[in-house]
């Protein structure tokens, strides 16, 4: 029972959300080859890494609160998921995401320090291995799972605890994890190869459409 609802968990959300995934790797995907490609990108491409460079750690935090949290959920808010605590929500996830954009920009420098910049196939892969298999797995995905349930759960003072058990880490984390996996594997190759004030930028972009299974993952979950 417990393994056809994680099928079901994860088919659903993926279904929502295929083309949009698709549009988004390939968007992802055209930002790399424009990068290395066309030298008249060059121009958006300085902007970017300009306006990361100096605004640092407030452009990770805003940068993220709007595609992580705020966006996404606006969008399913006009989609029709509508929540009585819609302003509490909303300044949850924008808070949360905007610290996320802070650790997530601290750990692409900390790969840049641990591993290099040198554009080749080992360092790229090494770096993409530590992101997804370790960080994301065992830290990233739990600890965003934990706050989205959290959240739906009408942010409980007392008694949280009890919501994670066995069916929780299951259900949600694994339905999670697997996702996080097809979606960020492809997205975060593409993200590795660019320059470090560049990396944060173009992981936004990919949040957008990530934000929005996290969120489709958590209503599916209730509405079952």
């Amino acid at each position: 029972m417990l393994v056809q609802q994680l099928r079901t968990d994860i088919s659903y959300a993926l279904h929502k959300n295929f083309k949009a995934g698709v549009a988004l790797q390939c968007f992802a995907l055209f930002i790399a080859l424009s990068y290395f490609y066309w030298p008249q990108s060059h121009l958006i491409f300085d902007v970017m890494s300009q306006t990361k460079a100096k605004y640092d750690w407030v452009y990770s935090a805003i940068a993220t609160a709007l595609f992580g949290g705020i966006f996404p959920l606006l969008v399913l808010n006009a989609l029709g998921y509508k929540s009585s605590r819609f302003g509490a929500e909303l300044l949850c996830v924008a808070l949360f995401w905007a610290y996320k954009g802070i650790e997530v920009d601290l750990f692409y420098q900390l790969q840049s320090h641990w591993f290099g910049d040198v554009l080749n196939v080992g360092t790229v892969v090494t770096k993409v291995a530590v992101d997804q298999f370790i960080y994301s797995a065992f830290w990233s995905v739990p600890t965003i799972a934990i706050l989205y349930l959290w959240k739906d759960l009408g942010f409980p003072k007392r008694g949280f605890c009890q919501y994670i058990d066995r069916d929780f880490w299951f259900r949600r984390v694994f339905a999670m994890t697997i996702s996080n996996w097809l979606i960020w594997i492809p997205a975060v190759s593409v993200i590795y190869m660019m320059p470090v004030d560049l990396q944060l930028p173009l992981f936004n972009i990919v949040l957008l459409f990530f934000g929005l299974l996290v969120a489709v993952l958590s209503k599916n979950e209730r509405e079952i």
